[in-house]
């Protein structure tokens, strides 16, 4: 388990490379105060295109699970996929 690392910006500007390595090895953020609030985080780019990645699935999970609790409330039922496929021209 690694701890977690807080920079003050101004001595996080005399060592980025290190923080950058740190953040990519580690695969932890590491945050940057000012005045002993963090207001940033370096993460390393994979990690970050993951975090993204899984924020759209679990979005598109809500979204689902939104519309079948409107089907469940106005009684709809949902549109066979080969019907949106007509409709949509793509059959």
């Amino acid at each position: 388990m690694t701890v977690e690392a807080t920079f003050a910006v101004s001595e996080a500007r005399q060592q980025l490379a290190a923080i950058i390595d740190r953040a990519r090895a580690e695969h932890a953020p590491v945050y940057l105060a000012r005045r002993g609030r963090r207001v940033a985080a370096v993460i390393d780019a994979d990690d970050l295109d993951e975090i993204l990645q899984l924020a759209e699935d679990m979005s598109d999970i809500r979204a689902a699970e939104a519309a079948r609790t409107e089907m469940r409330t106005t009684g709809a039922t949902p549109i066979p996929w080969e019907q949106v496929k007509a409709d949509l021209g793509l059959a």
